[in-house]
C-alpha cells in the first residue's frame, strides 16, 4: 500500500475522542547523560497502545450480533474487551496459559468473556480463529490486519504532531502491527529501529530466513511479544524499508525496566522497556549527534505490583 499516511489520516478522525493523548517526557538519566525522547504510550487506556487498532478495526467494519473475538497475550484482550464494551459489542478473547493472572483479569475487567488455552499466543490464535468459523464473530486481529497497523500508526503520526525532534526511534517488536504502523507513518522519514528479546525475535528471524519463519517463544517479554511468526504487513514493511533489527538479552530489557524506574518513577512492563534496553546493552549505537526516541508501549506489570483491596 502506498497510500498508509492518507489511511491513517482517516482512522485518527475515525477514532477521534476515544484514544489518550499520551504525554512525552525527555531525559538524560537514561543513557550517557544524551537527551532522550520518550512517548508515555504506556498511559493508554488498559495500558498499553493496543485500544488504537482495536477501536479502528471495529469502526471500519460491520460487527455482526455474535459479536467480535480475540486471540492476546493479554494487552491486544484488554484493548478488544475495552473498545467493544465502548461501542456496545460483545467479546470473547482467548489467550494463552502464559499470559498470566495480572493480564487475565485485566480482560475480564472490561467485561469480555474469557477463554485460557494451553500453550502459547499460536494456540490462543487457532482457537479464536475456530470460534470465528464457528460464531460467525468479527476476528480482531492484534497485529497482523491493515486496519490494526492504521491504529497503531495513530500513535506516531500523534507523536510528530506533539513535536517529536528524534531522527531515530526505537520501537519494540511482537507480532509487527506497532512498528509496521511506524513504518507505515514515517515512511523512511526517520529511522526506525526495531528491537526484540532473545526469545521473541520473529523479525529478526524473518529478514533472515524469510516471511513464513517461525520461533519458538520464551522469555520475559512472551506475554507480551510472544509472535511464533512475524505479520506479513510488517515483514513486507520492513522488508521495502530494510530497517534495522536490534536482538537484546532478557537481562538487559530488565535492567532498563529498573532504570525506567529508578530514575523517572515509570513503572512499566518489560516489553515496554525493551527499546530502552537496545541502548543500555549497545545493540543500537547512535552516530554522534543523532537524537534519539524510545516509545515506552505498555504498563500491564506482572504480577501487579499494587493488585488488592485499597482502604
Amino acid at each position: 500500500m502506498n497510500d498508509w499516511r492518507e489511511r491513517i489520516d482517516a482512522a485518527a478522525d475515525r477514532m477521534s475522542g476515544l484514544n489518550r493523548r499520551t504525554p512525552l517526557m525527555v531525559s538524560t538519566a537514561l543513557w550517557n547523560d544524551t537527551l532522550v525522547e520518550i512517548k508515555l504510550e504506556q498511559m493508554q487506556h488498559t495500558g498499553s497502545f493496543k485500544p488504537r487498532g482495536a477501536f479502528n478495526t471495529l469502526l471500519s467494519k460491520k460487527v455482526p450480533e455474535a459479536g467480535v473475538v480475540a486471540a492476546s497475550g493479554g494487552n491486544h484482550g484488554a484493548a478488544v474487551a475495552y473498545a467493544a464494551g465502548k461501542l456496545g459489542h460483545k467479546a470473547k478473547v482467548f489467550v494463552p496459559e502464559l499470559a498470566g493472572p495480572a493480564k487475565t483479569a485485566l480482560v475480564e475487567s472490561y467485561g469480555a468473556e474469557l477463554v485460557t488455552v494451553p500453550g502459547s499466543y499460536a494456540d490462543a490464535l487457532a482457537a479464536a480463529q475456530d470460534w470465528e468459523a464457528e460464531s460467525g464473530a468479527l476476528q480482531v486481529h492484534a497485529y497482523d490486519s491493515p486496519e490494526a497497523v492504521e491504529g497503531q500508526g495513530t500513535l506516531f503520526r500523534e507523536w510528530e504532531s506533539q513535536g517529536l525532534e528524534a531522527d531515530t526511534v526505537l520501537v519494540a517488536v511482537g507480532g509487527g502491527g506497532l512498528i509496521g504502523g511506524a513504518m507505515a507513518w514515517f515512511e523512511g522519514d526517520r529511522k526506525v529501529v526495531a528491537v526484540e528479546s532473545e526469545g521473541c525475535a520473529t523479525l529478526a528471524t524473518a529478514m533472515r530466513d524469510g516471511p513464513d519463519a517461525e520461533i519458538e517463544v520464551s522469555g520475559v517479554v512472551a506475554n507480551a511479544l510472544g509472535a511464533r511468526k512475524i505479520g506479513r504487513i510488517c515483514y513486507d514493511l520492513a522488508m521495502e524499508q530494510q530497517i534495522e533489527c536490534k536482538v537484546v538479552s532478557d537481562a538487559a530489557i530488565l535492567e532498563a525496566q529498573r532504570l525506567l524506574w529508578q530514575k523517572l518513577r515509570l513503572l512499566v512492563e518489560p516489553a515496554a522497556a525493551t527499546p530502552l534496553a537496545a541502548l543500555r546493552a549497545g545493540a543500537y549505537r547512535p552516530e554522534r549527534g543523532e537524537r534519539v526516541a524510545v516509545l515506552l508501549c505498555g504498563a500491564n506489570v506482572e504480577p501487579d505490583p499494587l493488585v488488592g483491596d485499597v482502604a
